[in-house]
């Protein structure tokens, strides 16, 4: 009887194993399933008192490997198997207290000797959402942990907090960021969704992207761009290094979709990849190359798609001038009205692909807007206003042709659009902004805006602040949504913005007389500096774009610089009062 039960329990080890993977895949930091009480992770320290005890669980909570394993070894033994954390992360300051909490002197029980309530008080920079995207939020924190002493004498956590609170230097040092890319129909381009995956093993990090892709967009970006893989697509096998040296993706579902779609996944894994892995990879789809006649892809192969949403490289930038448009590139007004002088241009935008021009005209005490061909006449469109914020191109349309909508701020509260219509008139639509509008009290002040070069994102001052939102399209109608305010406890007093050098970050001009640059990460994330120490204050206009160097505007002309720290260098063709701008 007992070699049948060995036998049965063997039998009953292997069919188990058959079903594990060969390696986890967490997305975001999660226990779906009660872990067992058994914890491999090593125990806190002996005699850890409570307040250290609290400290070191928030530092363990920076670990996500085997459902928070080493953050579980700070709880008691019944809490290690009921503890479910939700599946976001939130991540404060580095600098946090942790202090007893002061019993209600109303009580007439005395305090249990063997339970204590931590205090822990930090501050809030964002979370990480389940959906493993960043959201900028910034505001003090309290949290009230209960801490029990256990029958060995030593502390454990008896009431752990809902929610993982993960401090920003250890969520840097155990997370990675990778720019996951999803197709623009739009503009014919793809784009970055920035994501944060648990860093550790390292072999697993193609198979965490992997699923990203599977997922579909973040909720921050949902709408603007097209998930290529749909629902119904997944994979046969975990993402694996071959014998060879490759890496395998094996994808199922995908029987029908055409070589043209079949060419636009591949890009778009192969992209989403380049940030984890060197290597070459194998793209197999039911059984056969995903696209026929290339089976092994590397970053080289993958086309480029993003001649629609990057200035040509001879497009060198202009700059408005004392109510004139002139070139950046040698200082010379540009032809035609817009650059002799006729308009009293107040500001202006060159399209993307450099064909058209938009110009916000002085006329009395109130401003209109014209837009046309560079270099012609611009003619007046049926839009005016107390202000214009300066105008914003939509990229040309995936297919070819010029761009053909341009968008502005009337009166710093209503954003408008101008579409071409196929008559050639130029006719005024409306822009869903209720979610951004919503951000603060009452009505905001919308003192710029700036579409992004692929169009699935706007950049927005919004009463001082930098506001990024999503632009989505259904036919007609274009909303605004999931406006987020970055660097909210840090970043005020904007007065400029443009999109960088890369489709994921941005470029600001502030009032900060020590710090008046700064790069931002599309999602707040991050934010940096650049040197400031020969620019005079005020900093009033800011221009980027890529392959381009960057041009600010202070009280003294123009300034170059390419890189954070380097010193910015007179612009060559800079005058007084110049507001300088790239195509977009």
């Amino acid at each position: 009887m007992k070699r049948v039960l060995v036998a049965l329990a063997c039998l009953l080890l292997l069919a188990g194993c058959a079903n594990v993977p060969l390696e986890s895949q967490p997305l975001v930091v999660s226990a779906d399933t009660p872990a067992p009480p058994a914890n491999d992770a090593p125990e806190p320290l002996n005699d850890t008192d409570p307040l250290s005890l609290v400290r070191d669980f928030v530092r363990a909570n920076a670990d996500p490997r085997s459902t928070n394993a080493a953050a579980r070894a700070f709880l008691g033994d019944q809490q290690r198997g009921t503890w479910k954390p939700s599946r976001s992360i939130t991540i404060i300051d580095n600098t946090f207290s942790t202090v007893y909490e002061t019993p209600a002197a109303t009580t007439s029980t005395p305090p249990d000797p063997n339970v204590r309530t931590v205090s822990l008080r930090g501050y809030t920079l964002g979370t990480l959402s389940p959906d493993s995207a960043f959201i900028p939020g910034s505001g003090p924190l309290e949290q009230s942990i209960q801490v029990r002493k256990q029958p060995s004498g030593q502390w454990r956590i008896s009431s752990p907090p809902p929610t993982l609170l993960v401090t920003d230097d250890d969520f840097d040092a155990n997370y990675i960021r990778v720019a996951v890319s999803f197709y623009s129909p739009d503009s014919g381009t793809f784009v970055p969704d920035l994501r944060y995956v648990p860093a550790k093993p390292q072999s697993g990090l193609p198979g965490r992207v992997m699923d990203l892709v599977l997922q579909g967009p973040s909720a921050g970006l949902a709408g603007a761009v097209k998930n290529l893989l749909g629902d119904q697509v997944t994979l046969e096998t975990n993402v694996k290094n071959n014998d060879d040296g490759s890496l395998l993706v094996q994808l199922s579902g995908l029987t029908g979709a055409s070589p043209d779609t079949r060419k636009l996944i591949a890009a778009q894994i192969v992209l989403s990849m380049q940030t984890v892995t060197s290597t070459r990879i194998r793209l197999l789809a039911d059984g056969a190359p995903l696209v026929r006649g290339q089976e092994y892809w590397r970053s080289s192969d993958v086309p480029s798609y993003s001649s629609a949403s990057s200035p040509s490289s001879d497009l060198l930038g202009l700059m408005t001038v004392d109510g004139r448009v002139r070139s950046l590139g040698d200082g010379a007004p540009v032809p035609g009205p817009a650059g002799d002088g006729a308009y009293g241009v107040v500001s202006a935008a060159q399209s993307i692909d450099g064909k058209r021009l938009a110009v916000v005209e002085k006329d009395g005490d109130r401003v209109s807007l014209r837009v046309g061909d560079l270099g012609h006449d611009l003619p007046l469109v049926d839009l005016s206003g107390g202000s214009l914020s300066r105008p914003t191109w939509r990229p040309a349309q995936s297919g070819g042709g010029p761009s053909g909508e341009v968008w502005t701020v009337v009166d710093h509260s209503i954003i408008a659009r101008m579409v071409l219509d196929p008559n050639g008139h130029w006719l005024r639509q409306s822009v869903n902004a209720n979610d951004l509008v919503a951000l603060g009290d009452g009505t905001p002040t919308i003192d710029a805006l700036r579409l992004s070069r692929d169009g699935s994102r706007v950049a927005a001052i919004v009463n001082g602040q930098l506001v990024v939102a999503a632009v989505v399209r259904n036919g007609d109608t274009v909303t605004l949504r999931e406006p987020r305010v970055l660097q909210p406890g840090e970043l005020a007093n904007v007065v400029d913005v443009d999109w960088g050098s890369t489709a994921d970050t941005l470029v600001v001009a502030t009032s900060s007389t020590s710090q008046p640059v700064q790069r931002v990460s599309v999602d707040g994330r991050r934010m940096d500096a650049f040197n400031g120490s020969n620019l005079t204050a005020p900093v009033r206009a800011v221009t980027a774009a890529p392959s381009r160097p960057i041009v600010v505007a202070d009280a003294g002309g123009l300034w170059n610089a390419t890189e954070l720290g380097e010193v910015w260098r007179p612009q060559p063709h800079s005058m007084a009062n110049a507001s300088p701008f790239y195509p977009g």
